[in-house]
């Protein structure tokens, strides 16, 4: 994986001296802001017919039009839009992705890197550092996860990165693991139900339960039926804290585990443990943390994590003992293509369990 020097400055970045490479790098802020910005105003999909001026862009968007102009022309200098004549903006290949309802899409992502809760966070991340506590609810006065329910619009920004990203992950996922023996598989926080359907799409012979909080259960209803898969998924709600539906031959949860700390992780992983077969299988999709000093994107959300929701990225060892001592054996681990580093961590009962010991 190229370094992110490369991935920000680009091949020539060695040519830049080593204190005008941390002066930019010192600027992400302002890079992460005018993408949020972007997204949320919609010029990707404005741009998608043709090129378009800042006068035109800006009467579509409601915005002061030179202002505008400076907004895009310095995502031009990043490779988003591109200026192909004095005051005439088209898309490049990364501003596509900013495009909604595309392959790829990461336009949801991109708005909720830009939200005000976000930003506080991260202005007040030294409390963490101190502390080893997420300084969101310290910032906003209550945790992530009721934050959101409290504020549904930025919820629905969430839940819209999520499924952005899940796209991508899906495809990888289904195209990674081998799917076979599995009849009944029970989605723990399957949200909007991306992952399910990719995989019941994929499997035509398997049904499946969507299981999470009443509210996103609920609102997963509409996709699943859109998908045509209503009469072979189940949509249930609950609270994963206090169990999940029994039965699966094989429990998913992606991007679960690493949203809580060690006790609150092992507390989910060992009701699914409860509502297992002696045969089922525990499949999380998480990134790994590898060692060394290259760049991974599993190091970035994990800040995040820190900062954020007080889970952790671990690494395969971490993961392994939080299995053990939840009950279960690290069986295997299959890599995927995801370009977030994500992978298959397929947990088995621990042979004591299956014995009753």
């Amino acid at each position: 994986m190229p370094s992110f020097s490369k991935t920000w400055f680009g091949e020539d970045s060695s040519e830049l001296p080593p204190f005008m490479r941390v002066y930019l790098l010192c600027q992400g802020t302002i890079v992460t802001t005018a993408l949020s910005l972007a997204a949320e105003l919609g010029i990707a999909d404005l741009l998608a017919g043709g090129p378009r001026s800042s006068a035109q862009l800006a009467q579509a968007t409601s915005t002061h039009t030179r202002s505008l102009y400076r907004l895009l022309r310095l995502l031009c200098s990043v490779g988003i839009f591109t200026e192909i004549q004095t005051d005439r903006f088209a898309l490049m290949p990364l501003g596509e992705c900013l495009r909604t309802g595309v392959p790829n899409s990461i336009s949801s992502w991109s708005r909720m890197a830009g939200v005000k809760a976000r930003m506080h966070t991260f202005a007040e991340a030294l409390h963490s550092i101190k502390t080893g506590e997420p300084v969101f609810e310290h910032a906003t006065g209550m945790n992530f996860f009721d934050y959101l329910a409290a504020h549904p619009e930025e919820g629905e920004i969430f839940n819209g990165a999520m499924n952005d990203a899940g796209q991508i992950v899906s495809a990888a996922v289904v195209q990674a693991y081998d799917f076979n023996g599995i009849s009944k598989i029970i989605d723990v926080g399957g949200g909007h139900g991306t992952l399910i359907t990719a995989i019941l799409k994929n499997n035509p012979q398997m049904t499946g339960i969507l299981f999470d909080s009443p509210h996103v259960a609920e609102s997963a209803r509409k996709p699943i039926a859109d998908a045509d898969l209503a009469d072979r998924c189940e949509i249930v709600g609950g609270d994963f804290f206090y169990s999940v539906p029994i039965g699966g031959d094989a429990y998913l949860l992606r991007w679960i585990i690493h949203d809580w700390e060690r006790q609150r992780a092992i507390t989910i992983l060992r009701n699914c443990r409860k509502a297992m077969k002696k045969t089922s299988r525990l499949l999380l999709v998480e990134t790994i943390i590898p060692a060394g000093n290259d760049f991974h994107v599993g190091k970035f959300v994990d800040f995040i994590m820190l900062t954020t929701h007080g889970g952790r990225e671990r690494t395969k060892e971490e993961y392994e003992n939080l299995l053990q001592e939840a009950g279960f054996h690290l069986n295997k681990v299959v890599p995927t293509d995801s370009p977030f580093g994500m992978s298959i961590i397929e947990g088995v009962l621990d042979e004591r369990e299956v014995l009753g010991q």
